[in-house]
């Protein structure tokens, strides 16, 4: 099979945890070791998220001038790069030395006209007490919403519309090569309406779920999972009654609502793949990503089932 596996970056950087370079080797090399036996079997894509890492960064950058500060699609490339060569390395101490890796810097094509721009909902960098994130919303004027008991910067996220890679990708697939490749999300870019053919840098972060989702169908992938740090999607989260879906449909988990800037994008994504290609999603945990391949773990999503079933 033909499989698209896209690393979400609380996955890769888990709540709570110190944004250094050592927490987050530790946590793609877990994220290896769950891909390694996947990639002797099938044709492997990853992509992965990047909120936390791309949010360290815009604060590295507060240091500077408005004016000197960098913008987030020059951010989003740089943890392209940073995530990619680490997933590079992490797989290749597990695989036989022909294998080979690519990472693709990957821009995205997004419409400035986008209502995403005007409710920005994309969670980026740390968290922080409500105190603390009043305090830097009065200094730099960003935009705060809650997450769970915590609040974290938020940024807009308009949906993609193309990758303008794709062509390379497949070409390197042809080549048996592992492909890291749309990361955060691709880099937000857009036409300048201004002038002709002219592409141009966003301030964004594209959702890489909905991202990867697309780069799932352009592939014509025959799975498409989201690897998060939740073991499966849950009905009732954070209550007594919540209960992990194991398998359904996109008409069936339509009944219920999930969070918009956490797992709402995932059930979004996995029914918009499952609805136009006939093939199934799954979302579910890091470590359970062979497990969630034979359909064992985490929710699978096809328009094929006719009931939600449930893990025990």
């Amino acid at each position: 099979m033909r499989i698209v596996i896209a690393l979400g970056g609380n996955a890769l950087l888990k709540r709570g945890e110190p944004m250094t370079a050592e927490v987050q080797r530790r946590n793609i090399r877990t994220a290896a070791e769950s891909i390694a036996p996947v990639t002797a079997e099938h044709q492997v894509v990853i992509s992965h998220g990047n909120g936390p890492q791309v949010g360290l960064l815009a604060l590295q950058g507060a240091a500077y001038k408005a004016e000197e500060a960098y913008p987030l699609d020059v951010l989003g490339a740089e943890t392209e790069g940073m995530i990619g060569y680490m997933i590079e390395q992490e797989l290749g101490n597990l695989l036989p030395f022909e294998v080979p890796f690519a990472t693709l810097l990957t821009m995205v094509e997004v419409d400035g006209n986008d209502p995403g721009f005007k409710n920005p909902t994309k969670f980026v960098g740390p968290v922080y007490d409500e105190a603390a994130a009043n305090k830097i919303k009065a200094e730099k004027g960003w935009v705060f919403k809650q997450d769970g008991p915590s609040w974290r910067r938020v940024v807009p996220s308009p949906i993609p519309k193309r990758i303008f890679e794709i062509r390379p990708i497949k070409w390197l697939l042809e080549q048996s090569t592992v492909v890291i490749c749309a990361g955060g999300g691709g880099i937000p870019t857009m036409y300048d309406p201004t002038a002709k053919r002219k592409l141009v840098g966003v301030e964004a972060v594209v959702d890489k779920d909905l991202c990867s989702e697309l780069l799932a169908r352009e592939l014509e992938a025959d799975l498409f999972v989201m690897a998060t740090d939740a073991a499966a999607v849950f009905t009732g989260w954070g209550t007594p009654e919540a209960k992990a879906i194991h398998k359904a449909s996109p008409k069936l988990l339509s009944q219920y609502q999930f969070p918009a800037g956490s797992m709402g994008p995932k059930v979004d994504a996995a029914c918009r793949f499952a609805l136009t290609t006939g093939h199934a999603a799954a979302i579910g945990a890091l470590e359970d990503i062979p497990a969630i391949v034979r359909g064992e773990k985490g929710t699978i999503v096809s328009d094929e089932f006719q009931e939600i079933t449930w893990h025990a």
